[in-house]
């Protein structure tokens, strides 16, 4: 696999403001109202061959014009294509919705029922417009309400993962951890990731309706919410936490392009605030951008191995720290079971180097990954490639990370109170250190 991209999936958030008030902003106590939530889709590691990285273009012409001559071989053949035609020819003679009938609906219902077909919930085809979206959402920037969505393996529906500020979603009353029954009055049961962000997304100025089913709610929740302008994506979030020995607190929602850089300034205006130990929170992080995620590594880690992914026909591909910027003050990691995919690949990384104390609970389990291969058409097919390795040679898919400290979130704390149990008892490892 290329040292490229993978995709993240945030809706979009609005970046903080600048200068002191900023400052100010970042000295808050991050300990009361933070709320992980039990949420996320497991993310991709995604491979995009676009734009400046070079890539195999798949030519649909030429695919088209070898129907005829691999007729046996080939799960498109005459016969296929024979009754293909036939149940088109039913859909028009009987269909009673026939002014809702769209023949680009139906051709990438065939394109996306043979991806289905795999069996593979990361696998997918992208039409042109989804496509734009995830390249977009991968370069930090999109349209949307200011929240980030992924799916809940156990519901399979949408959920919240995260509410920006002064995004429409805050102004709205999303929380983190809602569900998103509906969106414009189409259940998001069963739908992929990209399928939910497609419908929550739109031209700026339009409004979205969403049915949430909150917990400890009655009814279902009823919001029209106005899409947002064009914004950066911020997913990074820090600052020193109040009445502890200057320990730094980062979180990182999840891995996109733009990522890098807002954690190496985070990380910037803590060591200037006099950090002297740091909680690096991963919790309900869905992963995403595969070089983010190790350059990000490399910040921390010794020289050495970060991960390798193997092919199904065993080639192996590394990705490794030089060691000259490994960080030199006590570490905790904040996990939980959707922490996924990249956020794994650091958290497992950090944990085979005895590099920080992970506490919460076991993570995901994302131990593959996929690469998105464009299509001469504009559109595109997301497929699993390889699986990934933790630097001592564990695969977790389908297992996760089990944290050194098994921790569970307590919620009702969190809802009365305002106070994160698994913050403090990092707090308490810290401080510790430190002394």
């Amino acid at each position: 696999m290329d040292k490229s991209e993978e995709v993240g999936n945030n809706v979009e958030v609005r970046a903080e403001a600048e200068g002191e008030n900023e400052k100010k902003k970042k000295s808050r106590d991050f300990r009361n109202g933070m709320i992980t939530g039990g949420l996320i889709a497991a993310l991709l590691i995604v491979g995009i061959y676009a734009g400046k990285m070079a890539y195999q273009m798949y030519r649909v012409r030429e695919a088209q014009a070898d129907v005829a001559a691999e007729d046996g071989k080939s799960v498109v053949n005459t016969e296929t294509l024979q009754k293909m035609k036939v149940i088109e020819d039913v859909i028009q003679n009987y269909y009673y919705y026939e002014d809702d009938i769209s023949y680009e609906e139906l051709q990438d219902g065939i394109y996306k029922g043979m991806v289905n077909s795999l069996g593979d919930p990361y696998s997918e085809y992208y039409s042109k417009e989804e496509l734009e979206e995830v390249v977009d959402s991968n370069n930090g920037i999109s349209y949307g309400i200011g929240a980030y969505i992924s799916i809940n393996k156990q519901m399979n529906m949408a959920m919240i993962s995260g509410v920006m500020e002064e995004s429409p979603a805050l102004e709205a009353g999303l929380r983190e951890g809602d569900i998103i029954y509906e969106v414009d009055g189409e259940s998001t049961q069963g739908m992929s990731l990209t399928q939910v962000v497609s419908r929550v997304k739109g031209q700026e100025g339009t409004k979205v309706h969403i049915t949430i089913y909150r917990e400890n709610e009655n009814d279902l929740l009823e919001m029209d919410i106005k899409r947002s302008k064009r914004l950066e994506t911020t997913t990074v979030d820090s600052g020193i936490l109040e009445d502890t020995d200057q320990i730094g607190y980062l979180r990182i929602r999840e891995f996109d392009v733009v990522t890098v850089d807002q954690y190496t300034e985070a990380m910037a205006e803590l060591r200037e605030y006099g950090m002297k130990g740091m909680i690096l929170d991963l919790r309900s992080n869905p992963g995403g951008d595969l070089t983010s995620v190790v350059d990000i590594a490399s910040k921390i880690l010794p020289r050495g191995l970060i991960v390798y992914t193997e092919d199904r026909e065993g080639n192996r591909r590394e990705y490794s720290s030089d060691g000259t910027r490994e960080l030199d003050i006590p570490l905790v990691v904040l996990v939980n079971e959707y922490s996924a995919s990249a956020s794994e690949i650091l958290a497992g990384a950090i944990q085979d180097y005895n590099k920080g104390t992970l506490i919460g609970t076991t993570t995901y389990g994302k131990g593959i990954v996929q690469r998105i291969q464009p299509l001469d058409d504009g559109t595109a097919l997301k497929l699993t490639i390889s699986a990934y390795y933790t630097p001592s040679g564990r695969n977790i898919h389908g297992i996760g990370i089990e944290p050194d400290i098994e921790l569970e979130y307590d919620y009702e704390l969190s809802e009365k109170e305002g106070i994160d149990n698994q913050v403090e008892k990092a707090i308490e490892i810290l401080e510790g250190k430190i002394q």
